[in-house]
This record gives C-alpha cells, sequence and structure tokens, in this order.
C-alpha cells in the first residue's frame, strides 16, 4: 500500500496525463470552427476531420515500422510531437487562405500527434505497476479526452476561429515545455529495442493480442465518429441547445469520469470483461439515438453524458491489455499499431455517418455506428476464456 502513494510515481504520471490534456487540444480544434472555415474556403467537417485521421495514420504507421516510439528517448519525442503540431495549428491560424493547404496543415498536425497519443501511452506503462495499470491509463485516456473535447468549450465560447486556433495551438506548445521539463521514462521503461520492421506485422499472429485488436477496432469505429458528429446530431435535435458546451460535457467530463471508473474496475475484474461492458453500454446508446431526438433538452443532454462517458471508457483498457502480452521492449510499437489500424478506421467511419445524415437525416445517421460495439463486444467475450493473460 505504502508504494501504491509514493509521490515520485504521481508527478511523472501527473505530467504526462497533462501533456495529452494540452498536447491534444489541436485535435478538434479545425472541427470546432467547421462552419467558419466552410463559409469562407468550401471546405466541411469531413475533410477537416479526416485527414487529421490520415495524417495520424501515416505517422503512426512510419513510427511503429521504424520502432521509434521504442528506440528515441521518448519524453523527447512526445515534446517534439507535440511542438510540431502545435506550430502546424499557429501556420493554419495565420498563413493560411485556402482549403488546400489547410488540409495539408491537418494532415501534418496528425502526423506529429501520432507521437504524443501511443507515446504517452508507453511513457505511462513505464510508471505503472502491474495491478493498477488500467487505472493508471484510465487517467491517461481521460486526460486525452478532456484535451480532444476542450475545442468544443472554446466553440461554445464562440470565439473567432482563429484566436480559437490560436488558444489551442499555445495548449499544445505548453504541453512540449512540460514534457521537456517534466516527463521522464520510469522504472519500467525497457532498454533501447534494435530496429524490427516486422514486429509490426507480427504482432496479430498471437491470438490473445489480435483480439486486443479486433475489439479495440470496434471502439474505434464508434469513438471518433460519435465526437465528430456529437455537435451536429445535438443541434438536429433540438436547435435551442448549445450543442458546443453539451458536446464538451458529455465528451469531454463524462468521458473523462468514465475512463477513471472503468480503470479502476478493470484492474479488479480485468480489462476484458469490463470492456464488454462499456462497449454494450455505447451499443445501446447507438440504439436509442433515434427515440432521444425527441426528448427533452435536458434528458437529451444526459443521455449524450451516458453515451459519452461508456463510449470512451474502454479505450484505456485496450492499451494495458496490450502493453501486458506483447514482449515489453516493444510496447511503443505495439500501442503505436494499434492506434494506427483504429484510426484508419475512423477515417471510414466519420464520412459513412455524414453520408447516412444525407441520405436518412441525424435521427437515424447514428445508428450506422452499431457494428462497431457489437463486433468490439464479440472479440472481448471471446478473450474471456483465457482472461488471465489479461490480467495483472
Amino acid at each position: 500500500m505504502a508504494e501504491h502513494r509514493r509521490p515520485e510515481h504521481m508527478g511523472p504520471r501527473t505530467a504526462i496525463a497533462l501533456v495529452q490534456v494540452l498536447g491534444l487540444a489541436v485535435w478538434f480544434s479545425a472541427s470546432a470552427v467547421a462552419p467558419a472555415l466552410s463559409a469562407e474556403w468550401g471546405v466541411g467537417t469531413v475533410a477537416l476531420t479526416v485527414s487529421v485521421q490520415l495524417g495520424f495514420v501515416a505517422g503512426a504507421v512510419g513510427s511503429a515500422v521504424l520502432t521509434l516510439p521504442d528506440r528515441l528517448r521518448p519524453h523527447r519525442l512526445l515534446a517534439g510531437s507535440a511542438l510540431g503540431a502545435a506550430g502546424t495549428t499557429v501556420l493554419l491560424a495565420t498563413a493560411v487562405e485556402s482549403a488546400g493547404p489547410a488540409l495539408a496543415l491537418r494532415a501534418l498536425t496528425g502526423l506529429f500527434l501520432a507521437g504524443v497519443y501511443p507515446v504517452g501511452m508507453k511513457l505511462t506503462t513505464s510508471w505503472s505497476r502491474p495491478s493498477a495499470r488500467s487505472r493508471d491509463l484510465g487517467l491517461l485516456v481521460a486526460a486525452l479526452t478532456l484535451g480532444s473535447a476542450l475545442p468544443h468549450l472554446l466553440g461554445g465560447l464562440a470565439l473567432p476561429w482563429r484566436e480559437l486556433l490560436l488558444g489551442a495551438a499555445a495548449a499544445g506548445g505548453l504541453a512540449a515545455v512540460v514534457a521537456v521539463v517534466a516527463v521522464r521514462p520510469g522504472p519500467g521503461h525497457a532498454p533501447a529495442a534494435p530496429p524490427d520492421p516486422h514486429f509490426a506485422l507480427g504482432l496479430l499472429r498471437d491470438r490473445t493480442a489480435r483480439l486486443v485488436v479486433l475489439g479495440y477496432l470496434g471502439h474505434m469505429w464508434e469513438l471518433y465518429a460519435f465526437w465528430t458528429w456529437l455537435p451536429s446530431y445535438l443541434e438536429a435535435a433540438s436547435p435551442g441547445l448549445r450543442a458546443h458546451l453539451v458536446a464538451f460535457v458529455a465528451a469531454g467530463i463524462a468521458g473523462a469520469g468514465g475512463c477513471v471508473v472503468a480503470g479502476r474496475a478493470a484492474d479488479r475484474w480485468g480489462p476484458a470483461p469490463i470492456a464488454a461492458l462499456a462497449l454494450a453500454a455505447s451499443g445501446t446508446c447507438c440504439l436509442l439515438s433515434p427515440t432521444m431526438v425527441d426528448a427533452a433538452p435536458a434528458g437529451l443532454a444526459f443521455f449524450c453524458a451516458v453515451w459519452g462517458a461508456t463510449v470512451i471508457a474502454d479505450s484505456g483498457l485496450f492499451t494495458a491489455a496490450l502493453s501486458d502480452v506483447v514482449d515489453r521492449r516493444y510496447v511503443g510499437t505495439a500501442l503505436t499499431t494499434q492506434t494506427a489500424l483504429g484510426f484508419l478506421l475512423t477515417a471510414v467511419s466519420i464520412p459513412v455517418v455524414a453520408a447516412a445524415a444525407d441520405l436518412t437525416g441525424w435521427r437515424l445517421a447514428l445508428l450506422v455506428l452499431l457494428p462497431g460495439p457489437v463486433f468490439g463486444v464479440w472479440a472481448m467475450r471471446a478473450l474471456l476464456p483465457g482472461r488471465v493473460t489479461l490480467e495483472a
């Protein structure tokens, strides 16, 4: 118990989480001001969001093939990546006047973010005791959730779009400073691994690792499309509702709470059953989404908060599960590979929801996300007989 309370373990984890909150503020910054950019440049939410996702995939694939998270000093890679994402956002706010360069800069932002989120996960696992890994990663994903939702809060304040982008970029720059000053690898950090470009492909040959990744893919089919289109769903359902602020509360605050609760539960009962429970809950919300369009504003906001809490609650559990079953010298590469596959899938689910909205309206559009949690539950149930391999 004494080890659990040692302050030297809490400080670095807190610093890593702070880097995630600040560094990931640039993720949805352009999407939060999409109406203004669409009016000025004719570029929509799908293009702005998917360009970041594809840039992230390119960065993550390159990083995984070169095993960069396991060969470079991770806190320096984290700091440089956060600074790069902040810099591209500054350029978008100050030096761009058309859609083409804007989309290129958003793709570069995503590429840099591939060195923020997966590297933060690797650093967190280096400071975590196995018995508390899900809790610690839940806290990290809670930080990611708050950071990603922060532009919705700024958007709700009706700031000019260039000022909003500069605010998000300032947060990213501060993240780089925190990473340099306060973040270091923990005692669980493995020695530098030799380059192994085949490790990422070989990862999926192991049954347990493959099922974890498949569950994560089901989770990702739903997550980022839900985050992207929640304001549009809210505006269609209740035009008088302050959609951006409700989206911040649902995706950011409720989502962070869901991560913390699920992480603590997973340390007690194992990541697979808790992930399956979260997926089933978010899938149920998806099923109910057409009927909630007719709910009173307070009921709709509460429903979205429940969905926001459950849709992200399992994210850190897949990270914990995968980091427990792979060669610890390549944990960073394994996590980067998993996230690359997941974000590649989001580049499909986000426009699929937009196409569904065009065909059916927002009442039914979010139903296309349901196969994700259903598939994820199947993968997690397949892990239950061998659950001991995923527990600390």
